[in-house]
């Protein structure tokens, strides 16, 4: 009976705590205006109402415990017992809490809780559209960035443009990134630049042209902030100004006339009155604008097309009529028209000749030394854009690395251009060296330069080529070896010439008007891929990769040559050297060492598959941009 008694009053006793407890709860639910009788002296109900906070009640933010009542009759005073928590805005803006964690806003050295700039939550109205107030409520703090209210960007605001920008829209709003160094400065308003005015949509509709951020990706700061290289070069905000951003005409504007020399002393200290004359955004397919740079651009691209498209042909057609030529039976007999019988036949290909001098080898090694540094330091910078660029210059160091290389290298151009020079004028002018006069050794067999027997040649090698004839007999230097010459003195005159002035831009500007920089920039980016192009390709297959030669040809490494390839390929040296009885003056008695053959076979297969492999990557850089 007792157990029984005790279960029923376990039993009411339970129902009647649960019925106190619930009316707790009930009481404990704390509406705004039982609040406000208190309250009403700093929060306005009217103000509250229109906030964006309107539809929360009073204890979604301030009550720790809902379990607490309001007793309004203790010690008969109306006072509020309920546990208060500290409020805090992540626990209904968690997304927005979590930006501002790695804001600039969140650090040690700055630290702006959301009540700094959301100071009054009770009566906050939503400036979301809002880019003014916006714009005014970063200068409370932000007081250095106050001349941009006075830029073009604020103007538009004004004027009702909503698409100008204000502080948020380049800074966001709460995921406000640290900058720690100029580097990611540069890179970080450049991109917020770009975010806009690469947005032909939204540039059309506030009636700005788009050409500034197409151009800036074609000049070498931009190249150099697409590689991953911001700290050597100017992005928008160095010429343009970070916030009182002003049209070119405004006097006050960084980019005015009158300001822009000092505006490029900024980085280049020493810069003269021409200097700041480039046209930064110049577009070279413009005729009407820039007629000058339209019709430099017209003239290189019909170089590049015009050559590439002669030679490739050349080279095409040679490839088919050397595979046929090997499979053709050749009986005993060389191009000077000599028999000859077996045993003389294997002599002669053991016999070897001087063709090319020391002085010549080193030449050549200097030359493919300085001409692979210069392709691969400056490639990356004319294909940018692409995945092998950025690797290929990060391999390298970066682009600081990369530009030391490449005046490096460039001085090595110089200095062989100058000892090939020389050796020219001394070969043309001379009387210890031959008796001939001035046009007989310039137009003669053993010289570079063309003459009217190398038009016979070429005429007679398509002839070849076309099964209309046999194969021209060639002299000491064919038609395309004259051709590759005579490139060298054009290729490091133009290239030269334009890299110096890109060099030496401070120093150039004194007297040089600024428009030679932008055709500089395009003939140095323009004839270099043409140099780079022909060498690869067309110079390649000429002297290596044919039939006759492949996989290379070693002459040009140790100046040797059998006397077989002279009777086969320079039948008409051949014969002239037999007439004037001097081929003995040229027969090697003492071949190179074995060693030094290996070494420099080794560095000729090397430098022929960098050559190669740089060929593939710029023909499908080219061939995927014009696809896109």
């Amino acid at each position: 009976m007792k157990i029984l008694f005790k279960t029923l009053r376990s039993i009411i006793y339970t129902l009647l705590i649960g019925s106190a407890v619930q009316v707790s709860i009930a009481q404990s639910t704390v509406n705004n205006t039982e609040c406000m009788q208190c309250h009403d002296k700093h929060v306005s109900t009217d103000a509250y109402n229109k906030s964006v906070h309107k539809s929360l009640m009073c204890s979604a933010c301030h009550v720790k415990d809902e379990a607490n009542t309001v007793d309004k009759l203790l010690k008969g005073k109306n006072t509020c017992v309920v546990s208060f928590k500290p409020m805090n805005c992540a626990t209904c803006h968690n997304s927005v809490a979590k930006e501002h964690e790695t804001s600039i806003h969140n650090s040690e050295r700055l630290p702006v809780p959301c009540s700094k700039c959301h100071s009054d939550i009770h009566k906050i109205t939503s400036i979301k559209n809002d880019k003014k107030a916006s714009a005014l409520l970063c200068s409370q703090c932000h007081e250095k960035e106050s001349p941009y209210f006075r830029s073009i960007h604020f103007q538009a605001l004004e004027k009702g443009n909503n698409d100008a920008p204000s502080c948020t829209d380049c800074h966001n709003k709460h995921a406000i990134s640290k900058i720690d160094n100029i580097s990611q400065g540069r890179t970080f308003h450049t991109q917020a630049c770009m975010k806009c005015h690469a947005d032909s949509k939204m540039m059309s509709n506030s009636n700005v042209t788009t050409i500034a951020p197409k151009t800036y990706f074609e000049s070498y700061h931009g190249k150099n902030i697409r590689l991953g290289y911001p700290e050597k070069v100017a992005g928008c905000a160095d010429c343009h100004s970070s916030h009182s951003i002003l049209p070119a005409k405004d006097t006050n504007s960084a980019v005015n006339a009158a300001n822009l020399t000092n505006t490029c002393k900024q980085c280049h200290v020493n810069a003269g009155t021409g200097f700041s004359k480039f046209i930064a955004h110049a577009e070279p397919n413009n005729s009407e604008k820039y007629p000058l740079l339209f019709w430099v651009t017209v003239f290189m691209n019909g170089l590049l097309a015009g050559t590439f498209l002669f030679f490739w042909i050349h080279s095409l057609l040679w490839v088919f009529r050397g595979f046929v030529e090997k499979k053709q039976n050749r009986n005993a007999r060389d191009f000077s028209g000599e028999e000859l019988n077996k045993d003389k036949a294997v002599k002669i290909r053991h016999k070897v000749y001087r063709r090319f001098r020391p002085i010549h080898i080193t030449l050549h090694i200097f030359v493919v030394t300085s001409f692979l540094a210069l392709a691969i330091t400056g490639l990356p910078l004319k294909f940018n854009y692409t995945s092998w660029g950025k690797t290929l210059m990060d391999l390298l160091g970066g682009v600081s690395s990369a530009g030391m290389i490449h005046r490096i290298a460039a001085m090595v151009t110089f200095g062989y251009f100058i000892a090939t020079l020389v050796m020219s004028i001394r070969f043309l002018f001379s009387k210890k060296t031959s008796k001939q006069t001035f046009f007989q050794r310039l137009f003669g067999p053993d010289s570079l330069f063309i003459n009217r027997k190398d038009l016979s040649d070429i005429m007679a090698m398509f002839r070849w080529f076309f099964f209309r004839g046999p194969k021209p007999a060639f002299d000491r230097w064919t038609y395309w070896e004259k051709f590759d010459f005579l490139a060298v003195f054009w290729g490091v005159a133009i290239i030269g010439s334009s890299g110096l002035v890109l060099w030496f831009p401070e120093f150039f500007s004194y007297f040089l008007p600024g428009w030679i920089f932008n055709m500089a920039t395009i003939i140095h980016s323009d004839e270099a891929l043409l140099a780079t192009g022909f060498i690869f390709t067309v110079h390649f297959f000429n002297t290596h990769l044919r039939v006759e030669k492949f996989p290379m040809d070693f002459v040009i490494f140790n100046g040797q040559v059998t006397e077989e390839e002279m009777r086969h390929e320079r039948s008409e040296q051949w014969k002239r050297y037999k007439e004037q009885g001097i081929t003995e003056k040229y027969e090697v008695k003492k071949p190179t060492p074995i060693v030094w053959d290996i070494a420099l076979r080794l560095f000729g297969l090397f430098a022929v598959l960098i050559g190669s492999v740089l060929a593939v990557l710029i023909f499908y850089s080219i061939i995927g941009s014009g696809l896109h």
